[in-house]
């Protein structure tokens, strides 16, 4: 219980601190690249969520950092638990948004976030949202930011791999920018198996090598399960498995 109050007091508690940030960070944004807005947005959520993971006492170890490639990447994980967004956006170093539900809109602060880290959102339960949301993240890509999908769709919460939705392949495909596979392990062991009960944990993350357009577009309809394997492959790798 206690890591859990720690953990969400901190959480919304440097949400105003975030908000005044966000406000100075915008009024620098017509005197920066686009780059180097980039990285001057993703240094407060990096640090939100670094002082997030902090609290729950969890350790984070990063492999393959140097799989990183200039440019926009669209980065294909596994979706484990709740804790896996802090956990990336923590460690991974290139400037990211990503795909979210729309209920997030109802947070304070954080939407606003995420617009400016060029995040999509998307209602589930409309079609016609989900269409938008890959023709959204395909231009997102185009105009050079990278964005991180989960394929799953859905947390497995330390079930096993599930399918892949290969929504994904068009989006790359698209965009014409490499995938990057991350394959993520214990997060959910922070929060879903503890009945939402915040505890510490050992995560890994393994940022793997990208695959090229070309490679994926020789794969034809067989790039999903490419991209899949390859994660499922990485997770199988670590010792507890």
């Amino acid at each position: 219980m206690i890591k859990s109050a720690q953990t969400f007091s901190y959480l919304f508690g440097y949400l105003p601190f975030a908000a005044k940030n966000l406000a100075k960070f915008k009024k620098q944004k017509d005197k920066l690249s686009a780059s180097e807005y980039s990285r001057l947005i993703h240094s407060e959520p990096q640090k939100w969520a670094g002082g997030i993971m902090k609290r729950t006492g969890s350790k984070v170890t990063v492999t393959g950092l140097e799989n990183l490639p200039e440019g926009p990447v669209l980065f294909v994980s596994n979706h484990e638990g709740n804790f896996d967004i802090p956990v990336l956006l923590s460690s991974i170093p290139k400037p990211f948004g990503f795909i979210s539900k729309k209920e997030v809109n109802k947070l304070p602060i954080i939407p606003s976030y995420m617009e400016e880290m060029n995040c999509v959102f998307l209602d589930r339960t409309d079609r016609r949202s989900a269409f938008k949301s890959i023709t959204d993240t395909i231009d997102k890509l185009k105009a050079g930011h990278s964005v991180l999908i989960f394929p799953e769709g859905t947390r497995s919460k330390g079930n096993g791999l599930q399918e892949f939705k290969s929504g994904f392949m068009r989006i790359a495909k698209d965009a014409q920018v490499p995938i990057v596979p991350i394959a993520i392990e214990g997060t959910s062991r922070i929060m879903e198996n503890n009945n939402n009960r915040i505890h510490s944990a050992a995560v890994t993350v393994q940022v793997l090598e990208p695959i090229s357009t070309q490679e994926f577009s020789e794969a034809g309809a067989k790039a999903a399960q490419l991209v899949r394997s390859r994660i499922e492959q990485a997770l199988g790798s670590l010792p507890s498995n």
